[in-house]
């Protein structure tokens, strides 16, 4: 089975619903542990790699490259 790559940013779907009604939250950490915020209350949890495969139902919506984002990464490169 293909391993599935999850970005910060990334809203997903859960398999159970939050106290709050949202089964959608936002990565804000990914790698051994992630980092979400729930989509409905704002509440942060955070839960190993392999719990949240097993729960993560789908990717609802990717997170988006901005340009300003990859502008201010090329004027860092030359600093020391």
């Amino acid at each position: 089975m293909e391993r599935v790559h999850y970005d910060v940013g990334d809203i997903v779907r859960m398999k159970k619903k939050h106290p709050c009604g949202s089964d959608e939250w936002r990565l804000t950490r990914v790698g051994m542990d992630f980092g979400m915020r729930c989509q409905g209350c704002d509440h942060f949890v955070m839960i190993p790699r392999v719990k949240f495969e097993k729960m993560c139902r789908a990717i609802v919506k990717k997170a988006e490259e901005s340009a300003s984002g990859e502008a201010s990464q090329d004027r860092n490169i030359g600093k020391i």
